[in-house]
């Protein structure tokens, strides 16, 4: 026998009337989900939300007074079960991080195409965090950006000797090697890789190496 699906509840937050019809019919017309409330502010949202009770939240960002962000971060805080996906023209990576910040798992854009909406409610309902394929890169890239960043730090913080022993480390050479070039003991070397890892936080020379490449 086959297995029910469960009707997700979603509410629907968005200012501007034709989107906000347009969301709530594609929903309507998509088995396995219920449309328990649609809000045309956040003011509004914050002040009924809590007493819906819904699965999933659709939210814009730019609503006027109250944005869609700051109305995710008062309703998560006294509803934490509700999940939120914010459904926007946004791009930017400002926005994304603040709304994600704010308890929002899911950021997809309003250009997206109805089935991958409702697929994308499915997947937020079910533990994912959806995002459009355009948002996800961004979020890898800042990532990514940050961790280069941090590593750069890192490696401001070796002394002149400690970088030349880690430039000759990452080109593969040996400790005897390093201690030759340097005019310094294999002890002294050994010394001072301990020190490198400790402070690139990192544990062998490949690590280390990447650490330093970036």
């Amino acid at each position: 026998m086959a297995e029910t699906q469960i009707n997700i509840r979603v509410s629907i937050v968005e200012d501007n009337h034709f989107i906000r019809m347009a969301l709530e019919q594609i929903l309507i017309n998509s088995d396995g989900y219920e449309v328990v409330a649609v809000y045309g502010s956040g003011e509004e949202a914050v002040d009924k939300m809590p007493g819906e009770m819904p699965d999933v939240v659709l939210m814009d960002i730019n609503m006027g007074k109250m944005s869609g962000i700051e109305a995710v971060r008062i309703i998560k805080e006294k509803c934490p079960s509700i999940k939120f996906m914010m459904c926007t023209v946004y791009e930017d990576d400002e926005k994304i991080f603040d709304a994600l910040a704010a308890g929002a798992s899911g950021y997809i854009l309003k250009k997206t195409k109805p089935a991958e909406l409702v697929a994308a409610i499915r997947d937020l309902y079910d533990g994912g965090a959806p995002m459009s394929g355009q948002i996800a890169s961004r979020v890898v890239a800042s990532f990514r950006k940050k961790e280069e960043s941090k590593g750069a730090a890192l490696l401001e913080g070796l002394s002149a000797r400690e970088h030349e022993i880690l430039e000759l480390l990452v080109k593969g050479r040996l400790y005897k090697e390093i201690s030759s070039t340097l005019g310094i003991s294999q002890e002294t070397v050994r010394k001072h890789v301990y020190n490198i890892y400790k402070k690139l936080h990192v544990n062998n020379r490949v690590e280390a190496y990447n650490k330093f490449y970036g």
